[in-house]
């Protein structure tokens, strides 16, 4: 069996825009017809510059490859151009094709790829939402709402509560920059504390409160914002500064008893190997689309484990990506909880032929082989990205 043919897919994430403005989707083929899907998760560049660099990857290392020999594949791509280290671009569209060969794999034995890499550990995987604008509407930045607005955000987390979550996240701590990090004002730990304070007051001790920002501070200041959160006993402190420097992070770390969490922007397991030896860090949350895929997720994830940390995967992207984030999480032993968009409904059951499966505040792991879903490629195609902006993008001026 050998790849023969490649798809790919920019679609359109229909308003409200939840998981980002688009998501890069594609398909592997095989001389004897299973096909793979895969999704990368790059904000680098603008999405079909993207397609180009999949295509390329594809023609030098994956076009009459092996869909088995993944460790190979992965070596010759990581180090293609005399490399040989994380680069996030290139691990994105590594990370897309990765996934898709597990796809293959799976289905060629018709065993789920978790079967494939130790067999499940969790019948079922507790998972969280953001804290979503209620019917995905759309606000004008001085109109309250639930990004700005506590008392909007407790009812919002009430809501999701009786839904069956146990845990929300939220990120009031205010706009980010390239020019980050910097000192939290004065105003943004009130409001980051009065978020804490109404959302437990509305869930109590039902739910699990998960802290976001997007390493906005500088570890002095997020040490100082911590400290006015830690009475609220918060899950987790999400990224609280940039990802360069985990030795930055490692102070925040040592000086709050909020467990820290990061990974979302990290790639391969040597960066967050750097996160487990300076103690940055005890909750890791790679992005399959991003990391390096599902492999090297799972050495992620076995590194973790002799650390005693614990793996949240991270998802800001399309439902592909978040069935690799599921194959990881069922057959790993220090699984935390797994980020969704709200009940995996809306969009991203329609991209789907299947939907993810949610009940109560769990995931139910899929027992179809491969990746347990299909793309649906007619809703794909009706919805193509023709614009070139990236999927996220940070403010481009200080924030004062």
């Amino acid at each position: 069996m050998k790849i023969k043919d490649l798809k790919t897919f920019v679609v359109g994430n229909p308003a409200p825009h939840f998981g980002g403005r688009y998501f890069i989707f594609l398909k592997l083929i095989t001389d004897d017809g299973i096909e793979g899907v895969g999704e990368v998760y790059c904000a680098t560049f603008s999405p079909h510059i993207i397609v180009k660099m999949i295509e390329d990857v594809f023609e030098h290392h994956v076009e009459g490859s092996n869909p088995f020999r993944i460790e190979a594949l992965w070596r010759n791509v990581y180090g293609r151009g005399y490399t040989l280290r994380p680069d996030v671009s290139l691990m994105g569209v590594l990370s897309g094709l990765e996934i898709a060969l597990w796809d293959i794999c799976g289905k060629s034995v018709n065993k789920p790829i978790f079967e494939l890499l130790g067999g499940k550990v969790h019948e079922k995987l507790r998972s969280y939402t953001y804290l979503y604008p209620k019917d995905g509407a759309v606000y004008t930045e001085n109109e309250p709402h639930v990004y700005n607005n506590p008392e909007l955000a407790a009812e919002a987390a009430a809501d999701y509560v009786a839904q069956g979550f146990t845990a929300i996240k939220f990120d009031p701590a205010g706009a980010y920059s390239v020019f980050d990090p910097r000192q939290p004002s004065l105003e943004t730990m009130d409001r980051s504390e009065l978020f804490c304070k109404r959302i437990r007051e509305a869930v109590g001790s039902k739910v699990d409160l998960l802290f976001g920002t997007h390493g906005q501070f500088t570890a002095s200041g997020a040490v100082r914002l911590a400290r006015r959160l830690e009475a609220y006993d918060p899950l987790w402190f999400e990224e609280p500064t940039p990802p360069e420097r985990p030795e930055e992070m490692a102070k925040v770390a040592r000086q709050t008893c909020i467990p820290i969490a990061t990974g979302e922007r990290l790639t391969t397991k040597y960066e967050f190997a750097r996160v487990l030896e300076t103690g940055a860090a005890s909750i890791l949350q790679p992005a399959l689309g991003r990391v390096g895929g599902i492999l090297e997720a799972k050495k992620i994830a076995g590194m973790a484990e002799s650390h005693y940390a614990q793996i949240a995967p991270h998802l800001y992207c399309g439902p592909i990506e978040g069935a690799a984030n599921i194959q990881l999480s069922t057959c790993s032993p220090n699984f935390l909880i797994l980020e969704g968009i709200q009940r995996w409904e809306g969009f991203h059951a329609e991209i789907l032929k299947k939907p993810i499966r949610w009940d109560s505040g769990y995931v139910i792991p899929s027992d179809e082989p491969g990746l347990g879903v299909e793309l649906n490629e007619e809703v794909a195609l009706a919805n193509p990205y023709n614009d070139s902006a990236l999927h996220l993008e940070m403010a481009d001026a200080p924030i004062l």
